[in-house]
Formats: C-alpha cells, structure tokens, sequence
C-alpha cells in the first residue's frame, strides 16, 4: 500500500528491533493530552499524565513563527491527488481487526523509514527535548510515573521500541488467526465513517464484554484500545519530524511523499477514530489545510475532528 515510496528510504532505513530498549517500568507520558489511551494485558497502558508543557524548556523559547509545512508550496506537495477514501476503506470481507493490524504495521515501518532519513541531524544537542512546536514537548514517564524531559532522540527510540515489542507480542496480535473463530465477512465495502466501519458502533469497542473489534480475527479485548495508544505514539514522531526536521525533508526533495503519508495516516485515523481531537493539536493546521484541499471530502468523520 505504500510502496510507493519504500525504494527511497534503503539507505534511511532502521530496523525497530535494533532500537534501545526503553527504561524498565517506564512508559510514554500522555504530554498535554489528558487520560491515557492505553489496553489492558501486554502493557500497553500509559501510565499516569504528565502535564507535557515543561516549564523553561528549549522549544518554549523559540519564536512563534509559521512554519515550513504550512507555507507554499509545501503545504499543497502531494503525491496523490484527490481523496484518501478508496484506500482506507475496509475492503469486502477483511475482519476490521485484520485491517487495522495490517495499516498499522505499514505506518510502523514506514515512519521508521522516514525517521532513519532525518536520524542523523535529529541529536541531543540539535533536540534537547521532544518539541512538537513552540512550548510543547513530550515527556516520558519514570518508574515512579514522574514526567522527564529526554532529548528527542531517546524518546523517538524508546517510543519505537515500545511500539515495536507491542506489535510483536503475539497476545496482542496473533500471526496465526484463530481456529476456534468464525470470521463474518464484510458483506461490502463501505465508505470510511460508515456505520460499518465505526468502533463507537462495535459492541465492547471501550472494553466491555461480548463483541470487541478483532475477535472474530482472534484479536484480544484489549486490541482496539493497544491500536489507538500506538497510533498516539506514531502522531507524536510525525509532529517532531513537521516543527523541527521539516527542512531537511525538503532538502531531499521529500516533502510530496511525507505529506502523502502524513494524509493517508491521519485519513485512516479518522476513518476508524484511532485518534482523539486533543491528540492532533500540534499538526491541526496541517490537517485542516488538507481538508481544505479536499483529500478527507469523502470521509464523513474528517468533519467531526
């Protein structure tokens, strides 16, 4: 689905595995986002809040400027033309479990591979702390749920490893389906926002017994759930690639296949609500220059963020 730009990225490209672990009994704080969005088993919760906006850190004394994505023609580079919606429908007879499992690990891999394009000018010194603009930065929670403020660095790889121990923990997602399922096929494909697609109109969608998305895929309660934090995590590389290695992407003559990417993610997030209208603060002007260009017009949800 995205190969299109897989070619480009050979010399950039990281393999998640070989990422540093993260501290032990530490977790990706929630920044200025409010409660987490974490599962169950598998640890995919996030812990306690942090607060996010760090007092005198580095980004809180830049001047408010506007940035590079947002100016022409930059802003307008695009790969594709026209709406998203024909590849993030859930195709006929796909579990929505399976298709959500499966964009999500192409968008792992590659965010990765774009990250391993600008890892080099992204250091300790050029990125003190993971800014995602002026005045906001991420922090990471300790063992003891205290904020930290770590260069952006650490907290890129920490988060890639975090993200990559989860997709390959077989509790989570199985790579074999379950024999003792029946899988209901799909009996069409529907338009992203449809009824169909809905989470909020999945039984145990927010964790309840009975029906959950994935469980005729062999997916665990906790799936949706585990899906919406990981996402949470790749939104936040994707805003500290925009407000601080932007340049370089465009240095590269890159910046049509990031904002293709960048647009098919946050499509699909709106298609199946992996992300939550406070989570999109940070690129809001972005998104809202691509629902002006039209590449949402098809998805009744890019409406609602």
């Amino acid at each position: 689905m995205l190969a299109f730009v897989s070619d480009i990225f050979s010399r950039g490209f990281r393999n998640p595995r070989k990422t540093k672990p993260a501290p032990l009994n530490q977790e990706p704080g929630n920044g200025n986002n409010g409660g987490g969005a974490g599962g169950g088993a598998g640890g995919a919760n996030f812990g306690s809040p942090s607060t996010g906006l760090i007092p005198g850190s580095p980004s809180a004394q830049r001047v408010t400027q506007k940035p590079l994505f947002l100016c022409k023609p930059f802003v307008t580079s695009q790969l594709v033309k026209g709406s998203f919606s024909t590849i993030v429908v859930l195709p006929r007879y796909v579990d929505q479990g399976e298709w959500l499992a499966l964009n999500l690990f192409e968008f792992f891999d590659m965010l990765n591979k774009f990250y391993g394009v600008v890892q080099e000018f992204c250091t300790p010194q050029a990125c003190p702390s993971m800014s995602a603009g002026p005045g906001l930065d991420y922090s990471w929670l300790d063992a003891n749920k205290k904020p930290l403020r770590l260069p952006a660095p650490t907290y890129i790889e920490y988060v890639l490893q975090w993200i990559s121990n989860r997709i390959n923990d077989e509790s989570i997602f199985p790579s074999k389906a379950n024999s003792t399922s029946t899988t209901t096929s799909t009996p069409a494909a529907s338009l992203p926002g449809s009824a169909t697609n809905s989470p909020a109109s999945t039984p145990g969608a927010s964790g309840q017994s009975g029906a959950w998305i994935g469980k005729e895929g062999g997916f665990p309660p906790n799936f949706y759930n585990t899906c919406k934090a990981i996402y949470k995590q790749m939104f936040r590389v994707f805003a500290h690639i925009y407000h601080t290695h932007f340049a370089k992407i465009v240095h590269m003559s890159l910046e049509a296949h990031f904002n293709s990417f960048f647009a098919h993610f946050i499509h699909f997030a709106r298609a199946f609500d992996l992300l939550e209208r406070r989570d999109i603060e940070p690129l809001r002007p972005l998104i809202d220059a691509f629902e002006e260009q039209g590449l949402f017009k098809d998805n009744d949800r890019s409406r609602e963020q």
